[in-house]
């Protein structure tokens, strides 16, 4: 899993409550079980039409969110269903971090599990991360995992709190797979030493 450190990106406002996540990457995108490929599904009902057509007033439609790396949304973002393609559908389109005034439990935790850095704030501090969302071109974010901040492109900053544990994982690109692998030394000894106690195991 790639660390996340310090992100500097596009913001993308996407002012909408009850974002489930269905919405996110629609049922039909579910037959694979790769995490590749399912950016071209992402929120694929609002971002395209029934022939196939993008959607010219969707948000990541607009040339200046195209790339947007950071999604700034309303509460409640991916409700619904526990599937895990939402945050992979959000990572292969590109974003990393997504800020709103609350998250369902189990796509908060699959958020970390797969890199994505969901950030919780007040709903007053969402307002005025949703103005600097709406700049067009000069959306720009920057995410410090470290300092816990984020900087707006007036040179306003917005705290916001972090388990530390969660922290240190995506700090260190640590999924549950990369925290096992770790105790790798330990596990190793531990089934040397089974194995020789009991060779019939």
């Amino acid at each position: 899993m790639e660390p996340f450190k310090t992100l500097t990106g596009v913001a993308a406002p996407l002012p909408l409550i009850n974002i489930d996540t269905d919405m996110i990457i629609p049922k039909e995108y579910l037959k694979t079980i790769k995490r590749t490929g399912l950016g071209k599904g992402l929120f694929a009902e609002m971002r395209f039409d029934q022939q196939g057509n993008e959607n010219p007033d969707f948000v990541l439609n607009k040339p200046a969110y195209r790339k947007a790396e950071i999604l700034v949304t309303g509460e409640n973002f991916g409700c619904g269903s526990s599937r895990e393609h939402a945050p992979w559908a959000l990572l292969d389109f590109g974003i990393r971090c997504v800020i709103s005034t609350s998250f369902a439990d189990i796509f908060y935790n699959n958020c970390f599990q797969n890199g994505i850095l969901p950030i919780r704030v007040s709903p007053e501090e969402l307002e005025k991360l949703m103005d600097d969302a709406e700049r067009g071109a000069n959306a720009t974010l920057t995410v410090d995992l470290e300092a816990q901040e984020i900087r707006g492109p007036d040179g306003g900053s917005i705290k916001f709190d972090l388990d530390p544990f969660r922290k240190h994982c995506l700090l260190n690109g640590l999924d549950s797979i990369g925290l096992t692998m770790q105790k790798g030394e330990t596990i190793s000894s531990y089934e040397t030493k089974v194995g020789a106690e009991r060779p019939w195991a």
